[in-house]
């Protein structure tokens, strides 16, 4: 009988309760430092943040700590699992993964543990990819390549509405937090090997939307793809690329719509829309 493989991921995941909940994936929340206070982001309400945001208090990001993984590990072994693979943001973004390694060393049970190569829904389909083949039995190695490969071959298009917000995590540049509100054009990202990446700009969020549908369907062209649109205090512009979506890549098995973590958002500010596309 093959072992019980549990899934384990941290909340840039970005994924929807009911997904979690579906998949049996367990969930490890990020921190956010809001002034001083330093909470679990799965305790900060949207509009606390963005107050925050808009009031300019400080904000900061912090990974979990190895305490909150290694009890996330006990929750799993504690329910059965004989090994755990544990899907994490990329290091370019947060050392989240140090964490996870930091608590794997004291599991009761093997961990592995899988660089996603970014965040939101990236990571999101690579854990969901893993819990479906540990849900129909599937040893660890298969359970880790295909989070692996997953992580690999997504692909996420990103549309900012405020570089100021990149400007204070070193994202971007302050000449081009200046020149993006002055002009109205609009920037887009990707993420190259763990590491954001701009792909274009263009005129007004209307056009930056069309943009990203675009790309994503171009990407989706002839593939089995999962597909997110993923937001951050956007759901119209959220909902509208979404039914487009469904439109354009009607062969898609899986359309998710989510609100990006708070540690997400408040990197990437308000208005902010990403679509995720993940071949398997």
């Amino acid at each position: 009988m093959s072992p019980r493989v549990a899934v384990v991921t941290d909340s840039t995941a970005s994924l929807p309760a009911s997904l979690a909940e579906r998949f049996e994936i367990i969930t490890v929340p990020m921190q956010l430092q809001i002034g001083k206070d330093l909470i679990d982001e799965a305790y900060v309400p949207t509009e606390r943040l963005l107050a925050a945001m808009r009031a300019e208090v400080p904000i900061t990001t912090q990974p979990p700590a190895p305490d909150a993984f290694f009890w996330a590990y006990q929750d799993a072994w504690a329910k059965g699992a004989d090994t755990i693979v544990s899907v994490h943001v990329t290091p370019h973004l947060s050392p989240a993964a140090d964490s996870a390694k930091a608590a794997a060393a004291k599991a009761r049970v093997p961990v592995h543990i899988v660089d996603s190569h970014s965040s939101g829904m990236t990571l999101g389909f690579a854990a969901m990819a893993a819990a479906r083949i540990a849900q129909t039995g599937g040893n660890v190695n298969h359970v880790r390549g295909v989070a692996e490969q997953r992580g690999r071959n997504a692909k996420v298009l990103i549309y900012v509405d405020d570089l100021a917000y990149l400007h204070r995590i070193g994202q971007v540049s302050g000449t081009a937090k200046m020149i993006g509100k002055a002009l109205p054009r609009k920037s887009l990202f990707t993420v190259n090997d763990g590491e954001l990446a701009p792909f274009g700009r263009v005129f007004g969020p209307d056009r930056a939307l069309s943009r990203l549908v675009d790309q994503a369907v171009e990407l989706a062209k002839d593939k089995q793809v999962d597909i997110a649109v993923e937001h951050f205090a956007a759901e119209e512009r959220s909902e509208q690329a979404l039914a487009e979506l469904r439109t354009r890549i009607p062969h898609a098995r899986e359309f998710v719509l989510t609100q990006v973590s708070a540690t997400l958002g408040a990197n990437l500010g308000p208005g902010a829309l990403a679509v995720t596309v993940s071949p398997f």
